[in-house]
């Protein structure tokens, strides 16, 4: 799936920016580190901020929107950002991928608008794509026109976890919260627990970084999940040349239980 994905981007070069909180560098919060967080998780404070019962041991979302299709309506915002050179080189090297996704469950309709840009991607400016599923059609709107078939149906099923992936196992920290309007839980993990599917690591490449993992029991679902990568000699987006630099992972979920109004898109 991860290798159709990108090769989806890369063929028909699609692409989304609303200036949304988290997805500009300066914007963002300072992420606590993986040990950090496991120091501050004591005893005391995982018994006064214990989460509801079922999510006081590990839990995983191994793809952080994998529970999505039970909720009868949301919005969320992913983002991958990297920014460093070609390995072993000095040549410099970026690229972004941004979706934002809308699902109405009633309706059984879905609609996302990515952007993409940069050399990793193919290209040196991103190009709008917006997507709506409804029932059995697809239709995809690039450049005012529009596309249906495999390729729009094949779009309109980009998803958040094979972009940014999850985390495989995760623990309570003792910290809780009001994040996009929901009650949440912070979960501590290890960067060896980290799904990482743009990545594939070359001979001795390496990969460390650090993150925030937030999730609403009550909905059984990731609100929120922030990981800052250091990636050394590694291959993003299936790109032939490896590559060595910052990674940054962004996705936040709003507007749960809200059925937005998702109609065909203007032109098809």
């Amino acid at each position: 799936m991860t290798r159709k994905f990108y090769s989806l981007v890369l063929l028909i070069m699609l692409v989304g920016c609303t200036g949304q909180r988290g997805q500009q560098l300066s914007d963002l919060p300072t992420v606590a580190s993986f040990e950090g967080i496991q120091q501050q998780a004591t005893a005391d404070m995982l018994t006064q901020n214990a989460p509801p019962p079922g999510f006081r041991e590990n839990v995983s979302f191994a793809e952080v929107d994998q529970t999505l299709e039970a909720l009868p309506g949301w919005r969320y915002i992913v983002t991958l950002e990297f920014d460093g050179v070609f390995a072993r080189t000095p040549r410099e090297t970026s690229a972004t991928a941004r979706a934002e996704v809308w699902f109405n469950q009633l309706a059984s309709a879905r609609r996302l608008v990515v952007e993409t840009s940069g050399e990793l991607l193919g290209q040196a400016e991103g190009q709008d794509f917006e997507a709506v599923r409804m029932g059995p059609d697809a239709f995809v709107i690039r450049e005012n026109t529009c596309l249906s078939g495999n390729a729009a149906t094949a779009a309109t099923d980009l998803r958040a976890g094979t972009l940014v992936g999850g985390v495989t196992s995760a623990t309570p920290s003792g910290r809780k919260a009001i994040i996009n309007g929901e009650e949440v839980w912070e979960y501590a993990f290890f960067p060896d627990a980290l799904n990482v599917p743009a990545v594939r690591l070359a001979e001795e490449g390496e990969i460390s970084g650090r993150g925030e993992l937030w999730i609403a029991p009550q909905r059984n679902t990731v609100i929120r999940y922030y990981v800052n990568l250091e990636v050394t000699n590694a291959y993003i987006f299936d790109r032939a040349l490896p590559v060595t630099g910052q990674l940054y992972l962004r996705y936040d979920l709003h507007d749960i239980g809200v059925a937005p109004n998702i109609t065909v898109p203007f032109g098809c």
